[in-house]
């Protein structure tokens, strides 16, 4: 399941992962995505997962690759919280390819993570 997280600034896509996430999760995503990409400018996402994360199915992990592919020019910052080993290898092997400022931080640091991602 993946949960909308608030309170964030109006440029930042905050969200959590928990359980099992599943490609029809990633609609909740999409939909605030899109409604974020209507406005000019670029746009921030938050993507925490937790200890109660289960891991993601084939589906789900493909919708997230074209929604970062798809949108490389609008993204300013991504902060991904996580301690899953895979998730932080996988995201740095690609980190290259998004032009903006791309960090993952330990589940232990996430309110830097928050921090990190509104500040100015």
């Amino acid at each position: 399941m993946v949960e909308i997280l608030a309170p964030f600034p109006d440029n930042v896509l905050a969200f959590a992962a928990k359980g099992r996430v599943t490609r029809k999760d990633y609609e909740v995503i999409e939909s605030v995505l899109e409604q974020a990409l209507r406005r000019p400018g670029k746009v921030r996402c938050y993507y925490e997962l937790g200890p109660d994360f289960a891991g993601m199915d084939s589906g789900a992990l493909w919708e997230d690759f074209k929604i970062g592919m798809g949108h490389l020019t609008r993204w300013e910052r991504v902060a991904v919280v996580t301690d899953v080993d895979w998730i932080r290898h996988s995201i740095n092997l690609f980190r290259f390819l998004v032009p903006g400022d791309f960090r993952v931080f330990p589940t232990s640091q996430a309110s830097e993570a928050r921090l990190w991602i509104t500040a100015a």
